[in-house]
């Protein structure tokens, strides 16, 4: 699984927001100076995440953003999913088709099985970690947590 760079600084901006607050709205360059982005690469993130619903603008003098509800109510799922695709869906099998039109697995894919398993259970883990999960250092007892449960259902 690779995590794109959209997804990890989509991450990082949703996460120095969370740090903020709902105080002091965020400009684009200063999100960008914090997290050493471009400013337009900065702005591309955040019209990301507003379409996602996760940000929202605040005009004016002071404006910038802020987080669209407080951390604890924003799930890593969401914002993995606002940022890209999930490790599996159905149109990940009509890009590995070889040389054919079609995979030549359609009716047997073993492959297929395990990526769908495999979105499942990070989708399962992303679902129960917030933002403030994040921020207070919850993330790792709720991995280990996560992790010790699916050894156990082996």
């Amino acid at each position: 699984m690779k995590i794109t760079a959209l997804e990890e600084y989509g991450i990082r901006c949703m996460l120095l927001l969370a740090k903020g607050g709902s105080d002091r709205p965020l400009t684009i360059a200063e999100i960008g100076s914090k997290e050493g982005l471009s400013i337009p690469y900065a702005g591309k993130l955040m019209m990301i995440l507003k379409h996602g619903g996760l940000v929202k603008a605040v005009r004016g003098r002071r404006g910038g953003y802020i987080l669209a509800r407080a951390p604890q109510a924003i799930l890593l799922k969401e914002v993995f999913d606002s940022l890209g695709e999930p490790v599996y869906s159905l149109r990940h099998c009509q890009r590995y088709t070889g040389e054919r039109e079609n995979c030549v697995h359609t009716s047997d894919c073993n492959v297929r099985v395990m990526w769908s398993a495999f979105n499942r259970y990070i989708g399962g883990m992303l679902e129960k970690i917030s933002l403030a999960d994040m921020l207070n250092g919850n993330f790792n007892n709720l991995a280990n947590k996560n992790l010790k449960l699916a050894s156990e259902n082996k």
